[in-house]
């Protein structure tokens, strides 16, 4: 901080991170001739000017390193950054002489990080790390406190009842002497570097009080004769001159000219006269109990709809979040004595946030979160009667519940607080009341009182998908399976499913981690699983559910094991793969797909519900699924004895295979279980192997297993360049296995007969 003249003296400097940031001011102040008038009878004065940041540079003012206590060696890497210009100058308009605008304090303010009660991070070291630095200067009647981070920024101005001698800043108080009064006032220090260490406090999960409050006076303390002030950690050194006064002295008259009228006093100096100089170390109140005097002090605002109460809680929370900046100088004791202040704190300010109208009513919900209250005490606070007696809920009260349940919190209300919370609502945000009941903290709250105050909203206008589904699940709650089902069928399909869009909770609750299918959930499964596989779908084409957690919905709500894959899984990947989720992996799902359809043909396993989709069905509504080779179909159809249980995870795997998409060399080493020996196995395997471009000894296979799919075979695989294979490959083998009969002789005969005829009808 730079003031008048160009050559400057510096007054103070510290060294960190390997740099000496330094202040300093000349000491002339405004010189004489800039007073001076001149002919014309004009006063010619310099203008207040304030340079930040790079413009300080232009300033003028010239700056010289020295080596002083450095090293000559590094002193090159040394460069001088400006930061701050400030030159001040008398308002002659109002007859200010040029001792009130001469700097009298100048200091810099180091804070450190050590893990303040706001943040996350752990420190690897006991090295303390610089988090933020503050720069103040004052004059005789105002003070100013910058911050010097990124860049430079006025934080407070300090505007002092009576001349100022001298001022001290540390991080709780900045300590001001005049002639007779020690003043203590507030700072902004902490919460300036509380942002700096928490990216996270000016969020809904924390917050901070800001820094450009108005500064408060906190103290004024008489002292005779203040002369200077510093302070070490928690002490203020005081030296204070009292100046020799007249000392009254008594002279007693003769006793024969002894006078009614009483002594005569006659004022004499001493002929030495000294000066008494004392020194006073005070110790600074503890954060603790000027935190409970400023808290005492807030409750005579408690019932004004004003922003005292907030102001000086906002005080009270800095203070103690300033002592907990460095936690390594205090006692265990205090420290815990802190937190709890600290937490008790951000209570009241959710308190006031909650109850008075402010454009800043959000922030009850961080102030509440840091407070530790669960919900349910702060429900128990919030019972605020006016003076008639009826009730009015704020928006920061509605907001901080409203976020609460929306988070999904373990918690669970009782009867009697769900209720408060769906009056509360009904009265403040009736739109609000679906989202609010499905909320897994209202678990307990009795559905015939939720049900009366849905059915109001019908009849108030505000009716809506939403009212309908929570209705219904409601009705189920209850019992009455009639009124649910008539809630449903109120609502086409598609209306319902964007429903649990909207509301995706009416499926799906999380506690403790833990998935959790709704009763309404488990109706759908038994009596509408398409409108319960659409409206999952519906949930993972908006963001609202993750794939595992859509697949662990399924089994939980099925009651199967991780190893065991419901039917309505199964129905939802065939979903997915025919809506085309951008987030979903293609292979994987295929993976998926093929690895249930495999493991049910293996161990003959029937799905355990109905399939919602056919393989017709995918082969028309999907382009992944390919149609069936016709060869394959002659395949299959000379197993008179298959199972027709199967036959529809067996079609939608071959047409997987013939589909476009599907990696076939991804499937090959899951192909074990399913076996070639029976009809379903082999005709997955010739599917693969010719999908390889395996043609020989696909040929060799169908001519031993299956003669009558070879021309079939054939006519659809051997073409153009593979067309040489008729007559290298499956020519040569139908006439030597002719010969040769045996029991599938008439078999080959019959092929080769095709095969004739087929090239006839070529020729």
């Amino acid at each position: 901080a730079v003031a008048g003249q160009e050559l400057c003296q510096p007054r103070c400097a510290f060294s960190t991170l390997g740099r000496v940031l330094c202040l300093a001011y000349s000491e002339a102040g405004i010189s004489n001739e800039t007073l001076q008038l001149d002919s014309d009878d004009f006063v010619i004065c310099q203008k207040p000017v304030e340079l930040l940041g790079e413009k300080s540079s232009q300033s003028g003012v010239s700056v010289t390193l020295e080596s002083t206590g450095l090293d000559d060696k590094t002193i090159k890497y040394y460069h001088v950054q400006h930061l701050l210009y400030k030159r001040f100058a008398p308002d002659i308009s109002s007859l200010v002489l040029s001792d009130d605008i001469k700097l009298h304090s100048l200091q810099l303010l180091p804070i450190y990080q050590t893990g303040s009660p706001t943040s996350d991070r752990k420190k690897l070291s006991q090295e303390k790390e610089l988090l933020s630095l503050f720069c103040f200067f004052s004059l005789p009647h105002v003070g100013y406190l910058y911050m010097v981070v990124k860049s430079v920024e006025l934080m407070s101005v300090y505007q002092y009842p009576e001349k100022s001698q001298q001022a001290v800043l540390t991080p709780q108080f900045l300590h001001v002497i005049t002639s007779n009064n020690l003043q203590c006032f507030t700072v902004r220090c902490s919460a300036a570097a509380a942002r700096e260490e928490d990216p996270y406090v000016d969020t809904t999960l924390k917050a901070c009080p800001p820094v450009s409050m108005d500064v408060c006076a906190l103290r004024i303390q008489l002292f005779i004769g203040l002369k200077a002030i510093c302070h070490f950690k928690n002490h203020i050194i005081l030296l204070t001159k009292a100046d020799p006064e007249a000392i009254p002295e008594r002279r007693e008259p003769p006793k024969r000219l002894l006078s009614r009228k009483g002594t005569n006093v006659k004022f004499k100096t001493p002929p030495v006269a000294e000066a008494g100089w004392n020194l006073y170390i005070v110790d600074t109140i503890s954060p603790v109990q000027l935190y409970k005097e400023m808290v005492d002090y807030s409750n005579t605002y408690k019932t004004a709809k004003t922003q005292s109460c907030i102001h000086l809680l906002s005080e009270a929370h800095l203070l103690v979040r300033a002592a907990l900046m460095d936690a390594s100088q205090l006692e265990p004791g205090e420290k815990a004595e802190l937190l709890e202040a600290f937490k008790e704190s951000c209570g009241h300010l959710g308190d006031c946030y909650s109850r008075l109208d402010t454009q800043y009513s959000h922030l009850a919900l961080p102030y509440y979160k840091m407070s530790g209250l669960s919900m349910a005490e702060v429900l128990t606070r919030a019972d605020w009667p006016l003076e008639d007696g009826s009730q009015k809920y704020e928006r920061g009260l509605i907001f901080y519940i409203n976020h609460s349940l929306d988070e999904n919190l373990d918690e669970e209300l009782s009867e009697e607080l769900a209720a408060k919370v769906v009056q509360m609502f009904h009265m403040a945000e009736p739109k609000q009341l679906p989202h609010i009941l499905c909320s897994p903290s209202m678990k307990n709250i009795n559905p015939v009182t939720a049900m009366n105050y849905l059915s109001k909203l019908d009849t108030s206008g505000f009716s809506s998908i939403l009212v309908t589904l929570t209705k219904a699940a409601m009705a189920l709650k209850m019992g009455d399976l009639d009124r649910h089902r008539n809630e449903m069928k109120s609502r086409p399909e598609m209306k319902l499913v964007c429903g649990f869009i909207l509301e995706p909770r009416l499926l799906i609750q999380q506690r403790r981690g833990q998935i959790i299918p709704t009763e309404l959930a488990v109706q759908l499964k038994d009596t509408q699983p398409g409108l319960l596989v659409a409206s999952v779908l519906g949930l993972q084409k908006n963001n609202k559910i993750g794939i595992e957690e859509a697949d662990s919905f399924f089994k939980v709500l099925c009651g199967k094991d991780k190893d065991t894959i419901p039917q309505l899984l199964v129905d939802l990947w065939e979903a997915q793969l025919v809506a085309g989720l951008p987030d979903v992996v293609l292979q994987e799902l295929f993976f998926k797909l093929t690895s249930q359809y495999i493991w049910r043909l293996s161990k003959m396993q029937p799905p355990d519900t109905i399939p919602l989709r056919t393989s017709e069905d995918l082969i028309n509504a999907c382009s992944h699924y390919g149609l069936i080779y016709p060869w394959v179909n002659v395949l299959i159809s000379s197993d008179s004895l298959a199972d027709k249980s199967y036959t529809e995870d067996l079609s939608k795997l071959q047409s997987l295979i013939c589909g476009p998409s599907f990696d076939i060399a991804s499937i090959i080493p899951f192909l074990e279980p399913l076996s070639e020996d029976t009809i379903a196995g082999l005709s997955v395997h010739v599917l693969c192997r010719t999908r390889l471009k395996e043609y020989e000894q696909c040929i060799d296979t169908l001519l031993e297993r299956c003669p009558e799919a070879i021309i079939p075979y054939a006519n659809h695989e051997l073409k153009e360049e593979n067309r040489t294979l008729w007559w290298k490959k499956l020519l040569p083998e139908l006439c030597h296995r002719v010969k040769c009969g045996g029991e599938k002789g008439q078999l080959y005969l019959s092929s080769l007969k095709l095969y004739c005829s087929r090239k006839k009808s070529l020729t």
